[in-house]
């Protein structure tokens, strides 16, 4: 896994982009900023040092040792009402997008509007479709499509207008260039979001895994640091997030000098402030458990659904049937290797009674 609590310490390209990689597409290089950023040394809040005699491991109350589990949330926050943490909480993103879904849906019937045309295609008895995003491996192009669209939810159907200096942009601007007043004032489009978020993927190889891990970080700190993602904060907060979730998720970390290189007008002192902050409003709690992965992966697939965002479907060929065939064939070997180890463990002496297995009779 990446260093999550280290920032760079060099002006050189991290090895993940030196790899060869080329610049950013043509069309997106409005968003790729002018000039160069100095380097500089950013490491995370080193915890206190506590000598030996400061611990005290009496039998009274108050004087034992807190595990970093229960550090992580606030103390006025129950953890079942955090999608970020619990698997069984639904999603703020989704929630805030069924109120934009049910009145298009609304005035779509009393308009009498045509569905038009339908683009999904369906199974039937003599072809199957399958697309090719998984849980495990998603589509890159459609993941970020998604995420961004639930950012434009988090941005649309805010609760205020609540933020912190570090993320405003009008105090650490991301561009040299004056911004005008206006541009804070009005909700961006989806698209200019989507053309932010997919720039900084393509310049720094990123995964569709990292989109998703960005997006609970996401709504992990609006939750902890009980802000909201507006005009005026929404680039460095997705920024952050997207900054946080590489360096968790892929072993070659992007370093922070290397967004420094594809932003032009940041500093790395700028990032490493950012990121510190980030951290600490989210009190270092980065673990993402599968069942909150996967929870919120088909949430994105439900919110593409909604609106109309359409997986790359195929018909099953014979060659991809045959794959996963044997994907399958060698999971059920893996299992059945698994169940007869835990049999053999489960019994107190060693051939004292045969395992004896019956044919099953069908009737």
């Amino acid at each position: 896994m990446g260093n999550t609590l280290t920032c760079c310490v060099s002006s050189n390209a991290s090895p993940k982009l030196g790899r060869g990689t080329g610049p950013a597409d043509p069309d997106y290089e409005s968003d790729v900023y002018q000039a160069a950023a100095g380097d500089a040394v950013a490491v995370a809040p080193a915890p206190a040092t506590v000598e030996p005699a400061e611990l005290d491991f009496g039998a009274g109350e108050g004087h034992h040792l807190q595990h970093i589990s229960d550090r992580e949330m606030p103390e006025d926050l129950a953890l079942e009402s955090n999608p970020s943490d619990h698997p069984r909480a639904s999603t703020i993103f989704l929630s805030k997008s069924q109120t934009d879904v049910r009145e298009k849906r609304k005035s779509n019937h009393l308009n009498h509007v045509s569905p038009g045309q339908l683009t999904k295609k369906y199974s039937s008895c003599s072809t199957i479709f399958l697309d090719d995003s998984t849980v495990s491996q998603p589509n890159l192009r459609t993941t970020i499509k998604c995420v961004t669209l639930a950012i434009y939810y988090h941005i649309k159907n805010r609760d205020a207008n609540r933020s912190l200096d570090i993320f405003d942009e009008r105090s650490h601007p991301l561009t040299r260039e004056k911004v005008p007043e206006e541009y804070f004032k009005h909700d961006p489009e989806h698209k200019f979001i989507y053309r932010f978020v997919r720039t900084l993927f393509s310049a720094a190889q990123l995964t569709a895994e990292c989109a998703i891990v960005t997006l609970v970080y996401l709504e992990r700190l609006l939750t902890y640091a009980e802000i909201d993602i507006c005009p005026t904060n929404w680039k460095r907060i997705v920024l952050g997030a997207i900054l946080l979730a590489s360096k968790v998720w892929d072993d070659q970390a992007v370093w922070n000098v290397d967004y420094c290189q594809i932003l032009k007008d940041i500093t790395v002192e700028d990032m490493n402030e950012m990121e510190r902050h980030f951290l600490e409003l989210l009190q270092f709690n980065i673990n993402v458990p599968s069942s909150v992965y996967a929870k919120y992966y088909f949430d994105l697939r439900s919110l593409a659904d909604d609106n109309n965002v359409n997986f790359l479907f195929a018909p099953l060929s014979k060659e991809r049937a045959q794959n996963l065939e044997a994907i399958s064939r060698l999971c059920e070997d893996k299992y059945k290797d698994w169940s007869r180890a835990a049999m053999r463990r489960s019994f107190s002496a060693d051939n004292f009674i045969g395992i004896q297995r019956s044919n099953a009779i069908l009737s």
